[in-house]
């Protein structure tokens, strides 16, 4: 052994070891379609608008840390309720990762739990932070398996359960009154997140149910909205747990050159509003189409994307792949 192997073995911790990067495969000169981005960039006119504005940034300073202005605008255009406010997060990566991090104890091992398939971040940022993920398979159509869910909470006790809303991979939005039962199961012992990142094609949301359920958070990310680029993530919560997150989340995380245009953004946030809504109009187009080809099922789906299933599905990605798709 190596005297870099033998480094490796005595500090890396070896659940880090046995681990995989999270690989994301270069996409150059293909039609780019697997990261459920908005392939819409502002009109010209905007982004002439858009770069003054970041070349009058102050880049020689850190950020301002309250980000004051910033989280006025998203409260302000974003449906957060009165009274409550927002935490940022360098995408919501970082927002799953300070969640984790806040529900990880010393004294035992903490669960994180969510129905799967799901967000992969969910289970790596668990594992991250030293905690146990459980995963509760959906049913066969996808839907939450309620049942399962509640014996799975009173098992385990876990300290945080995502829902994803819609949900990723499969596109579809659980039901409401499923997810009521999980978030009211948990009571004062776990925290309910509900991951909205799809929520400008869903146009469903729990943001207005945080007043009634105070375990209850919802994060959210610009990404999907049209501004992948610049890593935006926030969530919401009750004030006192919010409060908790907070002290988790490293200072002058959100960078100016994405405070400043996210701020220009939600400023014309009409203009990324309709490009969803030009999004969702494709997508029932696409998916009409692809369920008139033999053998195609085409599942439900309130995000940006499609679940599709077909005959021959790992000849169907190498035909893809060729076709630079």
């Amino acid at each position: 052994m190596t005297f870099i192997d033998k480094l490796i073995d005595n500090t890396i911790r070896p659940d880090v070891r046995a681990m995989g990067s999270y690989h994301v495969p270069d996409a150059s000169g293909y039609i780019k379609l697997d990261a459920m981005e908005n392939p819409y960039q502002l009109p010209d006119a905007l982004r002439a608008e858009l770069g003054a504005r970041l070349a009058d940034a102050v880049l020689n300073r850190y950020p301002v840390p309250s980000y004051a202005t910033l989280k006025q605008k998203i409260c302000a255009k974003l449906g957060v309720p009165g009274g409550y406010d927002v935490i940022l997060g360098n995408g919501s990566d970082e927002i799953i990762s300070i969640i984790a991090s806040a529900v990880a104890r010393t004294d035992k091992r903490a669960v994180i739990m969510a129905p799967v398939p799901a967000f992969v971040m969910f289970q790596r940022s668990a594992q991250m932070a030293g905690c146990d993920f459980v995963g509760v398979p959906l049913k066969s159509d996808f839907s939450l398996d309620k049942v399962a869910m509640l014996a799975a909470i009173a098992e385990h006790r876990p300290a945080a359960v995502f829902l994803a809303y819609p949900n990723n991979p499969t596109g579809n939005l659980f039901d409401a009154a499923d997810m009521v039962a999980v978030i009211e199961a948990l009571g004062d012992t776990g925290i309910a997140i509900v991951d909205e990142a799809y929520e400008p094609f869903a146009q469903s949301s729990f943001m207005a149910r945080l007043p009634q359920h105070p375990n209850l958070v919802v994060m959210r990310t610009l990404s999907k909205l049209g501004l992948a680029g610049i890593r935006l993530g926030y969530m919401s919560a009750a004030p006192k747990l919010l409060e908790q997150f907070d002290k988790v989340r490293p200072p002058y995380n959100v960078n100016v050159l994405t405070q400043a245009a996210a701020e220009f953004a939600l400023d014309h946030v009409d203009v990324l509003n309709a490009q969803a809504d030009a999004l969702n109009e494709a997508r029932t187009a696409l998916s009409n189409a692809l369920a008139a080809l033999p053998g195609v099922t085409v599942f439900p789906s309130r995000a940006n994307f499609l679940l599709v299933r077909v005959p021959d599905a790992d000849g169907a990605c190498a035909k893809l792949l060729a076709d630079k798709v």
